[in-house]
């Protein structure tokens, strides 16, 4: 969703998204309700980290607390590093409807925090 949003913000930025355990696809959810929002992720395909280890990057952000802990090292250049932890909603439990509600907190508090992001560190550079 991260991801998402970001290039939605500006399309001309380079931006992947990778997991350290990643699932075989998009979750459902997740691509529904950022369609919701106006982000179409149907296309996205779920990488793995060590894909990018050796990269050169201005950001890299880690979204739960699970891959903070876990996060390789990355080798390549990295100018920073943070972490803006968010609720994993592929965790979350309950009716179709409690788990969607959960989907949609969290990437609403996604777009808020990484549209401040955007908006401190990358639009004003």
């Amino acid at each position: 969703m991260a991801q998402g949003f970001l290039q939605s913000f500006d399309h001309s930025l380079t931006v992947r998204s990778a997991g350290t355990n990643p699932a075989g696809a998009v979750h459902p959810l997740a691509v529904k309700t950022m369609a919701e929002a106006g982000v179409d992720i149907s296309q996205n395909i779920p990488a793995r980290v060590d894909d990018f280890l050796d990269s050169e990057w201005n950001y890299v952000i880690t979204v739960c607390d699970q891959a903070r802990e876990s996060c390789p090292l990355f080798t390549g250049k990295v100018k920073h590093r943070l972490h803006m932890g968010f609720e994993d909603p592929a965790q979350a439990r309950g009716t179709s409807d409690q788990v969607e509600a959960v989907f949609r907190r969290v990437r609403d508090q996604i777009k808020e925090e990484f549209f401040n992001f955007y908006k401190e560190k990358i639009y004003n550079r």
